[in-house]
């Protein structure tokens, strides 16, 4: 049974007429008569009566007819949907981003998409980017936010679209008062960045598992040689940077959460001291060998701040729809215009291609 039969055995039970419902169709008589044949050979009954040039409808047209029409109603809505969703007038984009990117810039870009494309559903999923990486590869996700370099072979499609620094955070002096605690007693040292052997001994508030910084960090203590100590663990990236606020202990964090928390402050995390050479990678992931802005530490300073790159994600064997790729070209027009105008948060880079 084929849709044009079937819009064929409409037309002619509406218009009681083979030759006028074929001009109606702009078909030739011959071929709608014959394609009305075709079905009722296939069903096994006749669905026209045809007697004295009138045509009326057989018990079995009868019960036919409401049914064709549904079908034909639902194939047209689905067309339309489809071409709605072409059009960008409908549809949805399922988003995993990480909690510094739901915490920072990401609410201006979901309001302009939002602004711009208001029939497309938004469905957000925050989470740790190992965690994203997993249901992005599973599909329950469209596109994901997630940091490079991805750990083992996940099938994905990725584009770098922002660098930003890692900090330590901490809780910030407190105007009128002397000092403020430090937290488990151990004061900071007083220098413009800190180094990962700085965090020996110092208790850590650290994420729970599936965040890369928790892994991140612990590798680096240990590539520094030592074990981290943990205040308090498990917490996600508000109840971590309220932990630091409190003073149960420092963190490492990307600088942009720190934007809007006066009570929290952030000092650059350095490499250590450069012994000379060009250095390998990071014990965070990166390769140490330039600062955000790409100068070069000589022998003795520390080495620039750790950074880690954000990409935009999707799987490859999926291609994005209409909806998710006018999301990512939201996105980088975002991140484009407020590099150009010098109001990405502090620490934070553009990587997206200038067009």
């Amino acid at each position: 049974m084929q849709l044009q039969q079937l819009a064929y055995f409409v037309a002619v039970a509406e218009i009681r007429h083979f030759t006028h419902a074929a001009e109606a169709l702009r078909v030739a008589q011959p071929s709608l008569s014959k394609q009305i044949r075709a079905l009722e050979a296939e069903l096994g009954a006749s669905l026209f009566s045809r007697a004295r040039g009138n045509i009326t409808l057989t018990p079995a047209g009868e019960a036919l007819l409401p049914l064709a029409k549904r079908i034909l109603a639902d194939v047209d809505t689905a067309r339309l949907e489809v071409q709605e969703l072409a059009g960008l007038r409908r549809g949805r984009v399922r988003l995993g981003a990480t909690p510094s990117l739901c915490a920072g810039l990401l609410a201006d870009v979901l309001r302009r998409f939002h602004d711009t494309y208001p029939g497309i559903q938004l469905l957000v999923e925050e989470g740790g980017s190992r965690d994203l990486v997993r249901e992005l590869t599973r599909g329950s996700l469209d596109l994901a936010l997630v940091i490079l370099p991805l750990s083992g072979d996940a099938p994905l499609e990725t584009t770098a679209i922002l660098r930003e620094n890692l900090v330590v955070a901490s809780p910030a002096p407190v105007p009128g008062e002397p000092g403020t605690p430090a937290p488990g007693g151990m004061p900071l040292p007083r220098r413009s960045y800190l180094r990962i052997e700085d965090l020996r001994d110092r208790p850590l508030v650290m994420f729970r598992s599936g965040y890369d910084l928790r892994e991140a960090t612990i590798g680096a203590c240990r590539q520094a040689g030592f074990e981290p100590r943990f205040a308090v663990e498990g917490g996600e990236m508000d109840a971590v940077l309220r932990f630091v606020e409190v003073g149960l202990g420092i963190a490492v964090v990307p600088s942009m959460v720190l934007a809007g928390r006066p009570g929290l402050r952030g000092t650059p995390l350095a490499m250590g001291a450069r012994q000379g050479g060009a250095g390998g990678a990071g014990p965070l992931g990166e390769a140490p060998v330039a600062s955000a802005g790409g100068r070069h530490a000589r022998r003795g300073e520390p080495a620039p701040g750790l950074l880690r790159t954000i990409a935009m994600a999707h799987r490859k064997d999926v291609t994005p729809t209409h909806a998710a790729r006018a999301f990512q070209s939201v996105l980088e027009s975002f991140i484009r215009e407020a590099s150009d105008a010098g109001t990405l948060p502090p620490g934070v880079e553009a990587l997206v291609p200038l067009t």
